[in-house]
Formats: C-alpha cells, structure tokens, sequence
C-alpha cells in the first residue's frame, strides 16, 4: 500500500512517446515535443495578437512593443550600436526560455489527463540554446577579426611572466561558458519542480493520515507550494534573463575583443 502510494518527483521529466508512437523510433513525437509546440503556439499568439501597428497602441500591442524593446535595450546596452543585428537570436532565446518556464510552471495537472512537462528541465533544451550563442559568439569574433579573435584571451596589461598563464585560465574560462550558459536555466527549473512535487506529496500524505497533525503537515507543505510555485515563476523570468544578457556580453567580447 506504501510502495503504491510512493510519488517519484523525477517521473515529470521522463521523455515518453505520445500517443501509440515508438520513442526509438527515427520520427518519435515525444512530450517534450508536444510542449514545445504548445510553447511556439503561445509565443506565435502573444506575438501576433500584439502586432496590431495601431496609431493608438492597445494593451496587447504595448505589451509587445514592451517587450521587444526590453530585450532590444539589452543588445544595445550590451553590445553598443552593432546590438541590433544580434537581436534576433537574443529575443528567440528570451522569449523561448520565458514562456518555456512560465507554462512549466503552471497548473495544467489539475486538468484529467493533463500531463505538463517544462521543456527548460531538459539540458538537452537549454545545452543547445547555449552552443547556439556560443556558435555565433565564434562566428562573430573570427567573422570580424579572423585569427586576431585569439587576443581575446591575451592580457594587455599584465605582466608579460604571468600572461600566459592568465591567457590559459581565459581560454578555459570562455571553453566553459556554453556549459555554464545553459546549466542555469535547467537547474533552476529541475529543483523547481522537484520541490514542487515533493511538497505535493506532503499534501497528499497529510490529507491521507488525517488528524491534526496530518492536516497541519498539509496546510503547511501548501503555503510551501505557494511560495515555491510563486518564486519559480521570478527565477523563470530572471533565468531568461541572465541567458539573454550573458548571450550578448559574449556576442560583445566577439565584436569589441574586450
């Protein structure tokens, strides 16, 4: 009864086949496949919904043109005038990681046969995005200033014994930044969700031994859920955020070589 009873938090970020389909298969259409598309549609909406060009702007459009030009000051701020042609890599990976980590959070369990899945929990996910950034990073810099790119790593103004040694720790530093890059947005969703979960199953426990003690165990772990849930969605927009700044400070090494 116990055994059964037993809620494993890691079983949400199993990738399974939807459907009657084989997740061996060449074309396998997966979960996480189904919520990207769910993500893509929502961005799709929000942001064609909002690209009304009214001369008097709604709400929606205002929320748009809000939006686009939040990330649009990151480039600029960032990167300086050249901000603009790296625009549109930077806003995908906004948008994407945030709409990713906000319906990720949300309470479609609720729904009978609803089976939610955050596609940002997956490194496969954000390991991608961040060799994608790190990939033009490359392209930029050797694009711009071929084998001069390599002075990246190169102190100026250290002394000449002690260059070289800080030229390797750049070089390890900037091999490390793609992993780094896309290692923060899944673990701040992965123990997202795990705290989720196991507070869920505190609630459920509680609801099961009944009592005092089980109902107070109950009340507690929900206040718990509330929070958690309430400061997962702020570390969902923060984290979007940080890969978006740090995507154009990189993309700003590779155009300036500070």
């Amino acid at each position: 009864m116990a055994a059964s009873a037993k809620i494993d938090p890691m079983s949400q970020f199993a990738i399974h086949p939807v459907g009657s389909g084989d997740l061996h298969g060449p074309f396998a259409f997966t979960n996480s496949s189904l919520w990207m598309l769910v993500v893509l549609a929502a961005i799709l909406v929000f942001m064609i919904g909002g690209n009304r060009r009214q001369l008097v702007p709604g709400r929606w459009q205002a929320a748009v043109e809000g939006f686009t030009g939040f990330v649009e000051g990151i480039t600029r701020t960032s990167i300086g005038a050249e901000g603009r042609r790296y625009l549109p890599w930077v806003f995908t990976a906004f948008t994407f990681i945030l709409f990713s980590n906000v319906i990720g959070a949300m309470p479609f369990g609720i729904v009978p046969g609803a089976h939610p899945f955050t596609v940002t929990s997956q490194f496969s996910v954000t390991g991608v995005m961040s060799v994608t950034s790190f990939a033009i990073v490359l392209g930029v810099g050797f694009w711009k200033h071929g084998l001069r790119f390599f002075l990246l790593f190169w102190p100026k103004d250290a002394p000449l014994v002690l260059k070289p040694l800080i030229a390797i720790v750049e070089l390890i530093s900037f091999m490390v930044r793609p992993f780094s890059l896309g290692l923060r947005p899944f673990i701040a969703m992965f123990a997202g969700h795990i705290l989720l979960d196991v507070f869920g199953n505190f609630i459920v426990q509680g609801l099961n031994a009944g009592g005092m003690v089980g109902y107070g165990v109950t009340g507690l772990a929900f206040v718990f859920i509330v929070f958690v849930n309430a400061l997962e969605l702020l570390v969902g927009a923060i984290q979007a955020y940080v890969f978006a700044l740090l995507t154009a400070l990189y993309i700003n090494d590779a155009v300036h070589l500070h």
